[in-house]
């Protein structure tokens, strides 16, 4: 017969086992709060994810746990639609996982988003839905065909003092305005590259639409990152779709695209390196205007070509990586006054013409405009 303290060792062994099934439990549980995704994926796209699969969270892809979807989310890939347009080396090289791992991610991902042909016909529905952001100017908007067009690369270049900048802040305004005014009402990205970014045109910009804007709103609506060199450049573009998401952004502004990379990399030796990192680069933005619906506008220097004796002698930096990665390319150079010329070098849709716009405290107008 055992005794009465055998007898407690006994029953204690046998509680053992129950303890540690209600551990693994809790332990598998899946967390009521999923505090790593509230902080990254906004209330709004969790709403569009139950409408549009293409919309959808990463986390809504069979397999795929918490920790590689914080990596994911974290690198700026939040939806299914921006999984599938990626490579899986770029997942491997920005979100520190292995490859077969990048290579089944986004094999499911383009199974579900059905990434693949389509008929003329719905490609054209497509772009008939397709966002104008308005210049200002309606002689500039008549030779864009409505403005510029989101879902592509607007381009603008051209010599010191041509109204490269002043368009770009004119653009801010114009998709920051509440409805009301005739605005987006939409957040807007402005990453500045030679610090020239100025809220003070923002304002001034703002008083051709009455006294009753709210150029608070509208500053706040505008999100400024200043880059000090094409490594930061590129980053801030990488950590931008959770302000996208957050802020509903419509319009991306890089101001200017070229001057770090012609800066850092000097000399015949460094060509192949900065035209193949602004290709990356470049693919990068056009990635973002496809995935999330929005305009980018992108600043170009120029450069002389000193065997040009007759024409125009200056020419965009970036060559042909630029030159083909660009949708619109809009060339701009000085007129009598206050007045500027725009021309379209480039375009899939435009003729190549030109018209005249002027740049006055309030912004881009008409020539004919009082």
């Amino acid at each position: 017969m055992p005794d009465k303290n055998q007898t407690k060792e006994i029953k204690s062994a046998k509680k053992e086992p129950k303890t540690k099934k209600t551990l693994n439990k809790e332990d598998l549980k899946e967390p009521k709060d999923d505090n790593w995704i509230d902080e990254i994926v906004s209330k709004k796209e969790k709403t569009i994810a139950k409408e549009k699969i293409s919309d959808a969270p990463i986390r809504s892809i069979p397999g795929i746990g918490p920790a590689v979807a914080e990596k994911l989310m974290s690198a700026g890939y939040l939806t299914l639609t921006s999984v599938a347009h990626a490579s899986p080396m770029e997942l491997v090289e920005f979100c520190e996982i292995g490859e077969q791992t990048a290579n089944k991610i986004i094999s499911t991902a383009r199974s579900q988003v059905g990434i693949g042909f389509k008929k003329a016909s719905e490609i054209l529905n497509l772009r008939e839905k397709v966002s104008k952001i308005p210049t200002g100017s309606k002689a500039l908007d008549s030779l864009l065909m409505g403005g510029i067009e989101t879902k592509s690369i607007t381009e603008l270049s051209g010599e010191f003092r041509t109204g490269k900048s002043q368009i770009c802040f004119q653009l801010c305004v114009n998709t920051a305005l509440d409805k009301k005014h005739g605005g987006l009402e939409s957040g807007v990205i402005f990453i500045d590259t030679e610090g020239t970014f100025r809220p003070e045109r923002i304002i001034d910009m703002c008083g051709r639409f009455g006294k009753n804007v709210d150029t608070e709103q509208v500053l706040n609506r505008i999100n400024v990152g200043r880059a000090y060199n094409s490594d930061h450049q590129m980053l801030l573009v990488l950590e931008s779709p959770k302000i996208i998401t957050e802020n509903n952004v419509k319009l991306i502004v890089i101001d200017s695209l070229t001057s770090h990379f012609r800066a850092e990399y000097t000399g015949k030796g460094t060509i192949l390196e900065r035209q193949q990192k602004l290709n990356k680069f470049l693919h990068q933005l056009l990635r973002l205007a496809d995935v999330y619906d929005l305009a980018i506008v992108v600043t170009n220097q120029v450069q002389t070509k000193p065997d040009v004796l007759i024409g125009e002698s200056t020419t965009p930096i970036g060559g042909n990586i630029v030159a083909h990665s660009c949708t619109t390319r809009i060339f701009l150079r000085k007129g009598k006054g206050d007045k500027r010329i725009a021309r379209v070098i480039d375009s899939p849709s435009i003729p190549e013409t030109e018209t005249i716009f002027r740049i006055t405290k309030i912004g881009i107008e008409d020539v004919d405009s009082s």
